[in-house]
Order: structure tokens, then sequence, then C-alpha cells
């Protein structure tokens, strides 16, 4: 147990079997995105606190990401271990630079704590989605060096 750490012991859940999707021999159809293709994206990242991926921890799941590849929109709904988690902007941060990094940049992406999960759920909301304050995040070398730690490849 590290000292410090807001959710100590948190649950470790099984991650869901990788789907294997097929390629359409279509050369002239377009695949759409849907919510399966970006929880692939999403469900790696590892939690600042812990050594664990947020599919892992059950912050990211399938059920609550929302895709309309036609107005080109996706909201990521994610539910942090704990009421307090003073982790829970740094998480959301990490979703979205992942998802800004893999999805093409006419998408709108809104980034969400899962209702009733956080204590400051509105304030989270609020960071998470302000254009200027997500900058102003990314531009602090501390917050981005968290970011990428999270986000690097882990070995399987």
């Amino acid at each position: 147990m590290t000292p410090g750490l807001i959710n100590a012991n948190p649950v470790v859940h099984e991650t869901k079997a990788r789907s294997v999707r097929q390629e359409s021999t279509d050369e002239t159809s377009v695949d759409e995105f849907d919510a399966l293709e970006i929880f692939e994206h999403v469900r790696d990242i590892t939690d600042p606190e812990h050594p664990y991926s947020l599919e892992q921890l059950n912050v990211v799941s399938e059920d609550a990401i929302d895709v309309d590849d036609k107005s080109s929109h996706v909201t990521v709904t994610f539910t942090p271990t704990v009421q307090h988690c003073s982790m829970a902007t740094v998480i959301g941060l990490c979703i979205r630079v992942k998802l800004m990094r893999c999805l093409p940049p006419r998408f709108k992406v809104d980034i969400r704590v899962a209702p009733g999960s956080h204590a400051s759920e509105a304030a989270v909301n609020k960071q998470l989605n302000d254009k200027e304050r997500v900058a102003a995040a990314l531009e602090n070398p501390h917050l981005v060096e968290m970011v990428e730690r999270c986000l690097q490849e882990r070995e399987g």
C-alpha cells in the first residue's frame, strides 16, 4: 500500500477480450467509427496512481461511450474509482489527448464523469470540456509528463 493514494486498494476487474474486426473488401465503403473502436483506443490508458488500465479499474467501458459518426461527435463517460478522486481531471485529460491523437479532427469529443460518481462532477466536466482550460493544462510540463506516462503502451 502506497501512502497518500486516494484509493490505495482498488478493485481490479477482468478485461474484455480484444475483438478482431473484419476488414471490408469493398474499397468504396467507408467504415464508420463506433463505440468499440473508441473503447479500443482508451481501454489501455494507465491510471495515474496505479499500474492498472482504466478498463481494469472499470473506469471506462464500451457501454459508456456514445458515437455519432454522421455528426462527428463522441462522448466518453468515465467513472472514477472513488467519489473524491483527485485524479479525475487527469484521467479525463488522458482520454481527451488519446482521442485527439487517434480521431480525425472533424470529431467533437466530450469527456464526462458519470452522473453521481464524483463529488465535484460539474466542475470536473466543465474543466474537461473547456478548450482554454485543456490548452492551459497541456502547457503544464508536469501534467504533460503525467499524461504521457499514462498513455505509454503497456507491455502485455
